[in-house]
């Protein structure tokens, strides 16, 4: 039995429970995991990296956007390979890369000193930063959250809803209290000891979990969705349930453009906002450690917000969620202007909160609750590449708005603007057939 076998070193059917529940707690796992290669896993080391490399707060962003930019353009294909490969193989393999990114950013000083002879100083350290940042993207917020998002999905289809606000209550809290772990590790262990500590959980550990316990789908492992065990007869007869739609056919209907810039816009700007946190706060007077703790109550809003978007993407339809997360986003964009004023500050927090709680629930069910299973990894890909890409121009845009107009409460306005358009071609998309 080779060692990459859905019932090595346990068949999943033999468990005493629905595996599917298992899934959910290691799929949350792989995700939050996926914090390094996350912007909020990045923004607390800004400030190390300036001064190690010696470069700028715009030109790190650059760096940061150029490498981000060219892991969305590889996104696609990653997302082919999921669906050829699955989840476990794909998990594992995001692993061992992130942690290799993370161990080369732990002495990117050193590496782009060692090529400074060839290449200049400057144009050394951007392109080692650079070329680390589209490794780190593409192998943790990429992969790895991508294939821990869709074996999740694939587990689940009546509480498939449930099952995605559950995971993001574990996903929620790991990623609002991230950024003040990882200030706390910085301060202990250093930057390049955060990260080492990081390579060994995520190369040894998390790949350890993902191969002990990913499973692509429940069908491989004798099971089906929601947990009802079934002959083959009855796989196929829900297989033909299911809506079937290529990657073709998802990218020709509007509601997955709708869906998509909607999430963009989301991961555009919020990247911005989270990798500038701390230059955010100190415009208006906050020390570092105040603004990053903005994340916690964050945090504990989206949790909330994932457990009832949950619920509801199982009894609603998913237009109405992103009309409701575009309205969240808008509102939170302006309040940041100001993160001094108490109301400011707390519109922000509830508003970014829900918004985040929606963005996860959006990411977990919409896809395969519009067309399927089948080839959801390619259509997934498209998806998160569009993101991933709206992540990189974030920062920089963000950085230029603030050099250009004197501030980022400007610059935020303008994201808002965008936020109205999007809404007003989402209400008037119509949402296709299952076939």
């Amino acid at each position: 039995m080779s060692a990459l076998s859905p019932n090595y070193p346990f068949a999943p059917a033999r468990a005493p429970f629905f595996y599917g529940w298992w899934v959910v707690a290691v799929g949350a796992l792989g995700i939050v995991m996926s914090v390094p290669g996350q912007t909020m896993g990045v923004s607390v080391f800004t400030d190390p990296l300036m001064q190690a490399t010696g470069v700028t707060r715009l030109q790190l962003a650059n760096a940061y956007m150029i490498g981000t930019l060219v892991s969305s353009v590889l996104l696609p294909r990653g997302g082919r390979l999921l669906d050829r490969f699955g989840a476990r193989l794909t998990a594992m393999a995001a692993c061992v890369g992130m942690a290799l990114t993370l161990l080369l950013l732990s002495m990117v000083d050193r590496v782009a000193a060692a090529l400074a002879t060839t290449l200049g100083e400057h144009l050394a350290a951007m392109v080692v930063l650079s070329f680390a940042f589209l490794c780190v993207r593409f192998s943790g917020q990429g992969m790895l959250t991508v294939a821990s998002r869709n074996m999740m999905s694939k587990w689940f289809d009546r509480r498939r809803g449930l099952a995605t606000g559950i995971s993001g209550t574990a996903v929620s809290f790991g990623f609002g209290v991230a950024p003040a772990a990882l200030q706390v590790a910085i301060d202990e262990l250093s930057w390049r000891g955060a990260w080492w500590t990081m390579a060994a959980a995520a190369g040894i550990g998390m790949t350890t979990m993902a191969w002990l316990f990913y499973r692509d789908n429940p069908e491989e492992c004798g099971l089906r969705m929601d947990g009802v065990a079934a002959e083959p007869t009855h796989l196929q007869a829900a297989a033909a349930d299911e809506p079937a739609f290529t990657r073709a056919q998802a990218l020709r209907t509007g509601v997955f453009w709708a869906v998509t810039l909607s999430l963009t816009i989301n991961a555009m700007v919020f990247t911005g906002i989270t990798f500038h946190i701390v230059d955010i706060g100190r415009e208006v007077g906050m020390d570092a450690s105040t603004v990053v703790g903005i994340f916690l109550p964050i945090a504990v809003v989206s949790t909330f917000a994932r457990l009832v978007g949950g619920w509801a993407s199982d009894h609603v339809s998913v237009r109405p969620l992103v009309l409701i997360q575009l309205v969240a986003q808008g509102v939170c964009f302006v309040a940041c202007g100001d993160l001094t004023d108490p109301l400011h500050a707390a519109v922000a927090v509830g508003a970014w909160g829900i918004t985040a709680g929606l963005y996860s629930t959006l990411l977990g069910v919409a896809m395969p609750n519009l067309f399927g299973r089948t080839h959801l990894g390619a259509i997934a890909g498209v998806q998160m590449s569009c993101m991933v890409a709206g992540s990189a121009a974030g920062p920089a845009a963000l950085a230029m708005a603030k050099a250009s107009l004197g501030s980022y409460a400007e610059g935020l306005l303008w994201c808002c603007a965008m936020t109205v358009v999007c809404f007003a071609f989402t209400a008037l998309t119509r949402v296709p057939s299952r076939r």
